[in-house]
């Protein structure tokens, strides 16, 4: 598909030179918004369908379904498994997730009623393989993969761990559009890949989430699921249920338990517009990210995320080696205008949500602790921010060495 080279401009301000996240829309997108006025059809259309093909042509994937959130698709992801014949995904089942992610990689473990068996991270920020091995019960029946902060996981091990236990591998790549590993997309290394186009991540379509798949099968339960679970959405020829001929019977006909996750045409004709700059808005990324490796790994008393692959850097996460020095540091970056936050939800299983939640917790989370404890992130940008980078290293570093 053609690209277009990025050249949004920055938008920080001089109050906020660093902040987490910032505008990647120019008159393209604006263009798009009033094609959807000028259309008077703003529920879900031809211009959410223009998007799923384009981006799942971009990702090289035969299906994808767009929703209103990457949480939703996370939602939808799990939901498909569990209904979907040819995967054996049942009530009760375990699945192995990082102690570190978002609560809405968990969240739809848990609704569905599978068993979350929660695994140490390392030094990429994501599942640490080692664990995983370790972890594996005769009732483990997925890993769900989480790519952190646009860091794809070590997936030619993890395929290994997988095909020798007969798992399931879907991926959870919300943070990580465009990141790749041996030339291929991060999120089409699993059954089903997810993403999310809200604000602060790479493209942005206000709110949505994507899935992407190979499957006929699960694409077609996502199609039911996404609207109600109804079958009107669904092809002619499908693999879910025989479809009448007569258009009327089919308006209201309901197969499976389903949401309306469907996103609006807004979303679909913006996105269109950003994933043509996705490539020059990773490119913009990756070259702030070599400044930030080469100048923060020579920081004593700081560890970064490792890279694995091309990571598409969606933030930069500082841990700190020494316990009680981060509250103080946070301090001073606010002071001079660097926007942070703890990096995703930390370790998960610290959080009051987790005792209404069946899960069990194997071997020691010591690297998650210390992430929750010492670690957070700042911004990355599509734009250059090495001077703003050098701001933040010389403080940490100072601060460090006092």
């Amino acid at each position: 598909m053609a690209t277009t080279k990025c050249n949004i401009q920055a938008v920080a301000s001089d109050t906020m030179p660093l902040p987490l996240a910032t505008g990647t829309w120019d008159e393209e997108e604006l263009g798009a918004i009033r094609r959807v006025v000028e259309s008077d059809r703003y529920t879900m259309g031809s211009e959410v369908q223009s998007f799923e093909l384009q981006f799942a042509d971009f990702l090289g994937s035969k299906y994808c379904v767009m929703v209103n959130s990457g949480s939703s698709a996370n939602l939808l992801a799990v939901a498909s498994m569990i209904h979907a014949k040819g995967v054996n995904l049942n009530y009760g089942d375990e699945v192995i997730v990082p102690a570190v992610s978002w609560s809405t990689t968990f969240f739809p473990l848990h609704q569905y009623g599978l068993k979350l068996v929660f695994v140490d991270v390392d030094q990429t920020l994501n599942l640490d393989l080692d664990k995983v091995k370790d972890a594996i019960s005769d009732r483990t029946r997925a890993i769900f993969a989480v790519n952190l902060l646009g860091n794809p996981i070590e997936y030619g091990r993890l395929k290994e761990i997988a095909i020798e236990n007969d798992l399931i591998i879907f991926e959870d790549n919300c943070e990580s559009l465009g990141a790749k590993l041996d030339g291929k997309q991060a999120g089409t290394f699993g059954l089903l890949g997810t993403f999310s186009t809200y604000f602060s991540h790479h493209i942005s379509t206000i709110e949505g989430g994507m899935v992407v798949t190979d499957d006929e099968e699960l694409y077609h339960v996502m199609l039911s699921l996404r609207s109600h679970g109804w079958t009107r959405h669904l092809p002619h020829e499908n693999l879910l249920v025989e479809k009448s001929d007569v258009e009327f019977d089919e308006s209201f006909r309901f197969i499976l338990p389903g949401y309306n996750l469907r996103p609006v045409e807004f979303f679909g004709a913006v996105g269109q517009s950003q994933l043509r700059k996705l490539p020059g808005i990773v490119l913009g990324r990756r070259k702030n990210a070599q400044f930030f490796t080469e100048r923060f790994s020579k920081i004593d008393g700081l560890t970064i995320q490792r890279e694995v692959g091309s990571s598409s850097w969606f933030g930069f996460a500082l841990i700190l080696d020494r316990d009680g020095e981060r509250e103080p540091l946070l301090s001073l970056l606010k002071d001079n205008g660097v926007e942070t936050r703890p990096i995703v939800a930390g370790n998960f299983t610290r959080n009051p949500v987790i005792k209404l939640m069946q899960y069990e917790i194997r071997g020691k989370l010591e690297f998650s602790d210390k992430i929750h404890n010492n670690g957070f992130f700042i911004g990355n940008h599509h734009y250059d921010v090495t001077k703003e980078l050098e701001i933040v290293a010389k403080i940490t570093a100072d601060y460090l060495e006092e």
